[in-house]
């Protein structure tokens, strides 16, 4: 019979990785899930111009702020998603974000030459042990390896996305690679990668089982820190407001609940103004996995966890 996978140990040693001073990994329990928000991305209402990178300043920090605030009371650690459409403006987002805050950076550009020029100005300023490279996946060619391996970047999101089959188990060998291709792990240690942070996609509401069954079986296979997306499919799903008045909050947090429980180390949940929606169930479920954890003999390895903050 097969064992449970919720509330669980991965039989697979877990490795715990630190960037910029936040610790990301392990066993369900020992940390807490890493929450990340997301700024300037495609609709976000504070961009004034996408090509220059002109947004609304204050707008801007007040989101920083309210993610800040919300890691702060519920013991949930967080990091930021700064995107941009171009390098100008990609590098504009990671200047003034970095004055706001000091939490690790993940630098999304929408084209490889637009993450390299903006984490070349990363590593110019200095920033590069707190930016993680977002992403690596399928579609890498050898001359953006070679640049990241020149770049020095450490930290890389890791896409698992297969187009040929977006099954979970096609994630692992999009990872794993076979004897006619390459897996993306292997380009990314080729591209001096070493705190990979395995990616498991979602595309729709219903994929969202997907990526979760993605996670436990990464990490099981891999023993990486491994996340997901499961948020944004929520704000396309263009029923789930018919069904009550409160669906949307209700269902995102359900969707982050799953994940969760399949043992997400991280993940990346949209809009940082999503942050007061998210940060408390997000808590509330860590503390429960952490609870139940004792029961393998894993305890926290952090006081400042949602087990001790919020009960």
């Amino acid at each position: 019979m097969e064992r449970s996978v919720i509330l669980f140990k991965f039989e697979k040693e877990q490795k715990i990785i630190e960037i910029g001073g936040v610790k990301i990994g392990g066993q369900p329990g020992e940390l807490p899930t890493v929450l990340i928000g997301s700024l300037f991305h495609v609709g976000h209402r504070i961009v004034k111009n996408r090509k220059l990178g002109t947004f609304n300043k204050q707008g801007a920090k007040r989101l920083i702020n309210l993610q800040q605030e919300m890691s702060d009371k519920t013991g949930v650690p967080c990091m930021l998603d700064v995107v941009g459409d171009t390098a100008a403006a990609l590098v504009k987002h990671i200047d003034f974000v970095s004055e706001v805050t000091d939490v690790p950076l993940l630098v999304n550009g929408t084209e490889a030459s637009v993450r390299l020029s903006a984490s070349r100005h990363v590593v110019e300023v200095g920033l590069q042990d707190k930016a993680i490279y977002n992403s690596i996946n399928y579609k890498i060619s050898e001359e953006e390896i070679e640049a990241i391996n020149e770049l020095g970047l450490k930290a890389a999101i890791i896409q698992a996305f297969n187009p040929s089959n977006p099954l979970p188990d096609g994630m692992i060998s999009v990872l794993k690679g076979n004897s006619i291709k390459k897996g993306i792990l292997e380009d990314a240690y080729r591209a001096g990668i070493e705190k990979p942070l395995v990616f498991t996609p979602v595309l729709d509401v219903p994929s969202i089982g997907f990526g979760s069954k993605g996670i436990h079986l990464a990490k099981e296979e891999f023993g990486m820190p491994t996340g997901t997306a499961p948020v944004g499919v929520i704000g396309r799903w263009d029923k789930v407001g018919n069904l009550a008045k409160y669906a949307k909050v209700i269902c995102r947090g359900g969707a982050t609940t799953l994940a969760q429980a399949m043992g997400a180390d991280y993940l990346i949940y949209g809009s940082a103004a999503k942050a007061k929606d998210i940060f408390p169930v997000c808590a509330m479920v860590d503390a429960i996995i952490a609870y139940n954890a004792r029961n393998y003999g894993i305890k926290p390895i952090t006081k400042n966890h949602p087990l001790y903050k919020i009960f």
